[in-house]
């Protein structure tokens, strides 16, 4: 019974660092693929990195598309996780649409696009996603599409509620994240950040921008000159 219990302890402390050793590895190809992007990282180095060795890297990924694609499924679930959960703070009958709206949009930028798994999501693309569009395909399907189709469904809800008037519901959960995400992806490039206070700004300048398209003043003014045309 002994031995038993030793061979089963023994397993659980190889599991472990077995575990241990895919989460170093991961990191350390985070990191390394973010400074060298994908055909400058080297395994050699992403093991020096993590401090194993490069046998060690091979046994666990094989190749290093292999290692690529699973630190960018990772770094995308952690993303998506947090998403998702600001996705639920989405203003439901709002009493004041554009204040909600941009408090909306600052979360959305700030605990997502501009935490550091964002930042590193939004560089490897812009550096590598030309060259290597079947590495990040998967991050196009579970990443932006799955976000566009998500904020859309949350439109089509204040849309149906009398909030807003849209009528193609992806294209405007699209445009409001290319309104909200602009100041920031701006700052992202030249490797800076936005303060709370140019988040804030930011945020309720897309909102503007976004409700004189899909408001009930867009609206009125769209019925008016559609007014004036059949008068004329």
């Amino acid at each position: 019974m002994k031995s038993l219990k030793d061979a089963e302890s023994n397993a659980a402390a190889t599991s472990r660092g077995q575990y241990s050793k895919r989460v170093l590895i991961l990191d350390a190809a985070a990191e390394v693929f973010c400074r060298e992007g994908f055909s400058g990282a080297c395994i050699d180095e992403i093991a020096a990195e993590a401090c194993v060795s490069r046998q060690t890297v091979y046994n666990h990924y094989h190749e290093k598309e292999t290692l690529f694609t699973a630190v960018v499924e990772v770094v995308m679930t952690r993303v998506n996780a947090v998403l998702f959960s600001t996705l639920s703070t989405f203003p439901d009958t709002p009493d004041n649409l554009q204040e909600e709206l941009s408090a909306f949009a600052v979360r959305l930028t700030r605990d997502c696009t501009g935490t550091q798994d964002g930042k590193f999501l939004r560089k490897l693309v812009q550096q590598e996603g030309g060259r290597y569009p079947h590495l990040f395909e998967a991050w196009r399907q579970q990443g932006p599409c799955k976000t566009t189709r998500a904020l859309a469904a949350l439109f089509a809800r204040l849309s149906h509620q009398g909030a807003l008037d849209i009528d193609d519901f992806d294209l405007a959960a699209r445009q409001f994240l290319a309104l909200v995400n602009a100041d920031m992806q701006m700052a992202v490039l030249f490797g800076g950040t936005l303060s709370d206070d140019e988040l804030e700004v930011s945020a309720h300048n897309a909102v503007r921008t976004f409700l004189r398209a899909y408001g009930h003043v867009a609206k009125q003014d769209r019925n008016r000159l559609v007014s004036t045309l059949s008068n004329d």
